[in-house]
């Protein structure tokens, strides 16, 4: 008999076999939301960088592959490859699909200046919305750093310390909007860090060091809290799985707990440090580049000087 958790499914968990990691790459299926959002974002991403080129303007190529391909081939992977198939089976392959959703695809989509293409090719109309809406007080109360530095660090712990995670695994509408939810909060956090897109709440690059820098011992943190919790998260979810069909294969639930635990601390050190170096190649080079303004200004400051002198 499965546990009385697995009766609230609004869509019955299909038994599946032996999670390998090639599963992830080879076990795709058509999630609708997430096709959805991809082929949208995805479509309208590209559709923006052939107007510019239609028009002889340039675009980076970077920012093209890391938000088409990094970003939004992350977020496929995460939902719809062999990572959303076991997602709700093992919550070691969750946690990992929780990292890209909740670091990797905003920061990449982030790199990626959608607001900065959305501006030089929309029509005059919709601009003006989007610098309206880019201007507001919503906006400016949402990119907050404080504000959106808390919300980061304290949205997993509610998702794992409350009933939010055993919603997810109960209903399929709320394990669909906890992806939303992961992919927009680090957004929040990642998009004015970055500093590439005229979004309200950037701040210097001291101040975006440090943040970065103090988000580190909290993923870590978590994930040790994680490894060393004596009851399950989801209560009696995955024990009723191990009673089920895939019992056969199914890691022992707590061992599973502490494996989701040691990738959480590990994969957001390591992803924090990714974003660190990123930001701090950003810094060098703006850096340079007012380096470089201040050089030019000191030369025709001089050359006025001189040009004055020979006039006298």
């Amino acid at each position: 008999m499965l546990g009385p958790s697995l009766n609230l499914l609004a869509e019955p968990l299909p038994t599946l076999p032996r999670f390998t990691l090639g599963r992830v790459f080879t076990d795709w299926s058509l999630e609708p939301l997430p096709f959805v959002i991809t082929v949208w974002a995805v479509g309208l991403y590209l559709l923006g960088v052939a107007v510019l080129h239609r028009r002889g303007d340039a675009w980076p190529i970077g920012r093209t592959l890391s938000f088409v391909v990094v970003g939004m081939g992350a977020f496929a992977l995460a939902t719809m490859s062999g990572l959303g198939a076991y997602d709700r089976t093992l919550l070691s392959v969750h946690m990992v699909q929780h990292m890209v959703l909740s670091m990797l695809v905003p920061l990449a989509l982030a790199l990626g200046a959608p607001v900065t293409l959305a501006l030089r090719t929309l029509p005059a109309g919709p601009r003006r919305q989007l610098l309206r809406l880019l201007h507001s007080r919503l906006a400016r109360v949402l990119s907050f750093p404080p504000l959106v530095f808390g919300l980061y660090v304290i949205s997993p712990w509610l998702l794992y310390f409350t009933a939010w995670y055993d919603a997810s695994l109960q209903s399929v509408f709320v394990h669909e909007m906890m992806h939303v939810h992961l992919v927009l909060v680090g957004t929040l956090f990642f998009w004015p860090l970055m500093g590439i897109d005229p979004v309200p709440g950037r701040v210097g690059y001291p101040f975006r060091v440090l943040i970065v820098v103090l988000t580190l011992p909290f993923h870590a943190f978590l994930g040790v809290t994680i490894m060393d919790q004596s009851t399950l998260i989801g209560g009696d979810w995955y024990p009723a799985l191990s009673e089920g069909p895939m019992g056969a294969w199914l890691p022992d639930p707590m061992d599973d707990q502490h494996l989701a635990g040691g990738i959480l601390w590990g994969s957001g050190d390591l992803i924090g440090l990714v974003f660190f170096g990123v930001l701090f190649t950003q810094w060098v080079r703006s850096s340079l580049r007012e380096a470089a303004r201040e050089d030019r200004r000191l030369d025709l400051m001089e050359a006025r000087q001189r040009a004055a002198d020979g006039e006298r």
